[in-house]
């Protein structure tokens, strides 16, 4: 065999090795993503938030079901859902038996696209275009008004364009929601002015991290902004990161958390699932955040990144 062929034997075996790995290993390397972020109101008490997201759950994912139950065991003072829950239509007993320990805590969700309608089968070219530039495509509808119904039965609050004030470990959060910009089914107008400044926390959650609503979100006056959707860019380069987000957010803060103008932070989740027809994730594990929710500082013109601490990651199989 001459160089040429062995070099084409070389690549190909590295790149079936590789989605080897993407599909079978890393895509159910369940992770703990940590970060302390200071959003709180002067003089509150330090809050534990639990941020799960794109669990894109179908039926027999019994793994990942096990592994959201157990999150439990964090004593999470607040969990906080920020959609695409289902990838099937039979999938509302499987998110709600994976949530279930947690459906007992303070909790509150949007819903992502996936919560609407079942993932399809499409170019995968698609995600490589500006998120405007592309036409969506729905599967059929999928049973979203049971999830939600059996959220709602549990206790948690549907933040779907309303504005609640919830009482979390003895301190008062202020939380208000969208439905997902993604579908362009979100409507500020409905939830917008500020919130309560005799909030510990002023919260707002939206599954898609769009600019056209953070920017709303950060004039109103909110502390902390949670979102999804991006998966983290799914597959990400080594040293570059991600590669696109599928929304209009630039890709480097398509995980993790970041500061969004002067005042205002955001966590995006890189969520814990993948449309069953790209079911791959290369250096982007699927996660579940906890977040460690502190004072915030009282001195202007603090640094980007000062006061956010960031946590080992904890890999769990």
């Amino acid at each position: 065999m001459n160089k040429l062929g062995r070099a084409l034997l070389a690549t190909t075996a590295l790149g079936t090795a590789t989605i080897a790995y993407a599909a079978g290993i890393e895509r159910r390397h369940w992770t703990l993503r940590t970060a302390t972020v200071p959003v709180l109101a002067p003089g509150a008490k330090p809050m534990r938030v639990l941020h799960i997201s794109d669990l894109h759950m179908t039926p027999n994912q019994v793994s990942k079901q096990r592994w959201v139950a157990a999150l439990n065991d964090l004593n999470p003072d607040l969990v906080v859902n920020t959609g695409d829950n289902l990838a099937h239509k039979d999938a509302v007993p499987a998110v709600l038996r994976a949530l279930g320990p947690l459906l007992d805590r303070p909790g509150v969700f949007v819903f992502g696209s996936n919560d609407y309608y079942a993932p399809r089968m499409k170019n995968p070219v698609r995600y490589l275009l500006p998120s405007a530039k592309t036409k969506r495509i729905h599967g059929v509808t999928l049973p979203w008004r049971d999830l939600r119904a059996g959220m709602i039965e549990r206790g948690w609050q549907d933040l779907t364009h309303v504005r609640r004030t919830i009482e979390v470990a003895g301190q008062t959060v202020f939380a208000a929601g969208l439905d997902d910009p993604h579908l362009k089914r979100d409507r500020y107008a409905d939830i917008a002015g500020a919130p309560d400044p005799r909030a510990a926390l002023r919260l707002g959650v939206t599954h898609s991290p769009e600019p056209r609503v953070l920017d709303p979100f950060a004039a109103d006056g909110y502390d902390f902004v949670m979102a999804g959707h991006t998966h983290g860019g799914q597959l990400r380069v080594p040293f570059y990161g991600a590669l696109v987000t599928n929304c209009e957010l630039d890709r480097t803060r398509a995980r993790g958390v970041s500061r969004w103008g002067s005042h205002m932070w955001m966590n995006v989740s890189a969520g814990m699932g993948t449309s069953p027809y790209a079911p791959v994730r290369f250096c982007c594990p699927p996660e579940a955040s906890l977040l460690t929710l502190v004072p915030r500082p009282v001195m202007p013109g603090q640094d980007r990144n000062e006061g956010v601490r960031f946590g080992a990651r904890k890999d769990m199989m």
